[in-house]
């Protein structure tokens, strides 16, 4: 029975000292040093007195006698030294009885208040002994010098989370101090949980510092770095996350400036620059890498696609031509325009400019009038741009010059032979996101199907298309851009054009690089491949140095082994820009919105889900979830509007409903 008895247990890491009034058996009924009486499992006793007091005296005696008790041991607490009695049992591979230890520290008779005070010595410094099932066994010299680490570490760390916290929360209420000791390591941390959320090393320690700061969300912390000037109100997430380089460095500028005053080598290269050579492109485009031009010979068309000859300014080994591989791609956003290659030299030397000798490797292309290619060539050359063109320019007098003219007759006839052959045209206008100094965000659809945009478009088809036969045909390894059959070809009728596309894009498979040759259904070609770009592609540049060297040498300069090695590392980093730039142009579009809540727009329904639809807004081009509301029956295809309820960009969230039909 433990009635009497003084029983020792720990509460919230502390250890209580309490008599028991009374033993239930399993509960011990306990009064406590604070005159409260509790109950105490029996399992949770830590110490039990071998003595008894008299349980029938005074309330005022027992808590005497409990204090003079607690008085004692916290005493007898005060003369023992844990490192040294460690030091005497530490060699001994076993656990200890706490009696046993007792006497080693006193030297004395031993009492129930020795045992009590070895056991809160060894319980408070939980270094050198560990506890289990009531005896003590010493930690080897190795374990205390790691709970010693851990403990500096752990005082840091919460050192850390208290100047942190402090300095966050003086920051919110407008008081804190900008060159606070930790501002460096904190700001670090935020911007990694800003960007990986609890993926981030420093998650745990995080999530304690923001809680403790008065910060509950993660997405606020975005704001916290907007306040503090550490990102603009709209940073881009994505660059950051998957750190993509958006400057250059000292030494590639260098390189770029000094490859800028190098002087073109003519030898080898075919003079096209008596050709009437021109460019079209967007009024905003700064990177000239692709010409045309046209010449009649009797009932013959001559032809000539003109692409800048960029490997024969950067070379293979260049540090600019291994950044463009780390790159892959010139990355074009709204208000962000982030190139593969410095800008000093591919808006410069390596564009064809109007009225400037530039190299390139040229498609001279001899056809009839019906567009059949009766021969074709590719040649080193230097040409000599005559007129530089925007998209809309040639719309405007393409049917007054006969050059232009006959330039987008071909290109019908070329797309019309491709669409005979299985191609696809599933073209939709181009979301174009403007955003003026202020923020301000103007968005326009652009159409691609315009004479200008179909003939510069079925003349690049044509060049990479005949890149690929060439090389083929040769046996020469490229990189080939192939596309299987779609699992299902849709008919067009009964349905809008923009609900045809979006549903029949569900149904192509997706677009490969290969290194064997095989056909792009998408396109209705047999081979295909990418060399039009060269400025603005990274694996334009190793096409184009591969038939160059073809053509120079009659050798490959890779080999198949090399351009796999070459695909496996930058197409995933082709994918990770494709979403970047389509996840940036929905976040625009998601900020013009915010300023558009309430109002309707023009949608189709592309899919009748059970509790929702999917819709498309037509002003946008993009895809949103709408709540189906009870008794609604929409159907595929149908045109509705869509009145917008919430739109926030940061969290990639729209929220739109039913605006009528």
């Amino acid at each position: 029975m433990n009635e009497g008895r003084i029983i020792e247990y720990i509460e919230q890491g502390n250890i209580i000292c309490a008599l028991c009034l009374q033993d239930k058996g399993n509960r011990l009924h306990l009064l406590t040093l604070q005159n409260r009486e509790v109950n105490l499992s029996a399992k949770r006793a830590l110490l039990v007195s071998t003595s008894y007091v008299n349980v029938e005296k005074s309330r005022v005696e027992l808590l005497r006698t409990l204090k003079e008790r607690e008085e004692s041991r916290k005493g007898l607490l005060q003369r023992i030294d844990v490192e040294e009695l460690w030091e005497l049992v530490r060699e001994e591979e076993e656990a200890f009885d706490p009696k046993y230890l007792a006497q080693l520290c006193f030297g004395e008779e031993i009492t129930d208040d020795h045992v009590s005070a070895l056991v809160r010595a060894l319980f408070y410094d939980k270094l050198r002994f560990k506890m289990k099932d009531g005896r003590f066994s010493p930690h080897s010299e190795e374990k205390v010098e790691q709970i010693i680490r851990e403990r500096e570490e752990e005082a840091v760390r919460e050192q850390k989370l208290k100047q942190g916290s402090q300095w966050i929360k003086g920051i919110l209420q407008g008081k804190g101090e900008p060159d606070h000791p930790c501002r460096e390591e904190i700001i670090s941390l935020l911007v990694d949980l800003a960007l990986h959320k609890e993926d981030a090393p420093g998650y745990v320690f995080g999530k304690d510092l923001l809680a403790r700061s008065g910060i509950h969300d993660m997405d606020e912390i975005r704001g916290f770095l907007v306040k503090i000037g550490v990102w603009e109100e709209d940073e881009n997430l994505d660059l950051l996350r998957l750190k993509i380089p958006t400057a250059f460095t000292e030494r590639e500028f260098l390189e770029a400036e000094k490859l800028s005053g190098v002087g073109m080598d003519e030898i080898g290269r075919e003079d096209l620059r008596s050709l009437h050579t021109i460019t079209v492109d967007g009024p905003d485009t700064m990177d000239f890498d692709d010409a045309l031009s046209l010449e009649r010979d009797g009932d013959q068309i001559l032809l000539g696609v003109h692409i800048a000859d960029v490997a024969a300014v950067i070379s293979e080994d260049n540090i600019l031509s291994k950044e463009a591989s780390q790159r892959a791609s010139s990355l074009y956003l709204p208000r962000q325009q982030i190139p593969m290659i410095p800008p000093g030299l591919s808006h410069d030397k390596l564009s064809l400019i109007r009225d400037l000798d530039r190299p390139a490797i040229s498609l001279l292309c001899r056809l009839d009038r019906e567009g059949t290619i009766l021969e074709y060539r590719f040649v080193p050359s230097i040409v000599r741009v005559k007129e530089q063109l925007t998209y809309g320019q040639v719309n405007e007098i393409y049917a007054r010059d006969e050059l232009l003219e006959e330039m987008v007759r071909l290109s019908q006839l070329f797309r019309e032979q491709r669409i005979k052959q299985g191609a696809l045209n599933l073209s939709l206008p181009e979301v174009s996101v403007r955003v003026g100094p202020d923020s301000s965000v103007s968005i326009e659809l652009v159409s691609q199907e315009t004479p200008s945009r179909m003939m510069v478009a079925e003349f690049m088809i044509l060049y990479n298309w005949l890149v690929a036969r060439f090389c083929k045909e040769k046996g020469v390894p490229i990189l080939y851009r192939a596309q299987e059959e779609p699992t299902e070809r849709l008919p067009k009728d009964g349905v809008d054009y923009i609900v045809y596309v979006f549903q029949q894009r569900r149904k192509l498979r997706p677009l490969l690089i290969d290194t064997e040759p095989k056909p792009h259904a998408g396109l209705g070609l047999d081979v295909y491949t990418n060399a039009s770009s060269p400025i603005r592609r990274y694996l334009d540049i190793v096409i184009q140095r591969q038939l160059k060297n073809l053509l120079l040498t009659a050798a490959p300069l890779y080999n198949k082994e090399k351009l796999e090695e070459m695909r496996v590392r930058v197409e995933p980093l082709l994918r990770e820009l494709a979403r970047i730039k389509r996840n940036r142009t929905r976040y625009w579009i998601y900020k013009y919105l915010m300023g558009h809540v309430g109002e309707r727009y023009e949608a189709f329904v592309l899919d009748v889900l059970k509790s929702k639809y999917r819709i498309i807004l037509k002003d946008f081009l993009i895809v949103v979830e709408m709540k189906r509301e009870r008794g609604q029956d929409l159907s595929s295809g149908q045109r509705i509007y869509a009145v917008i309820k919430r739109a926030d960009p940061w969290k990639d969230e729209l929220v739109v409903e039913y605006g009528g039909g």
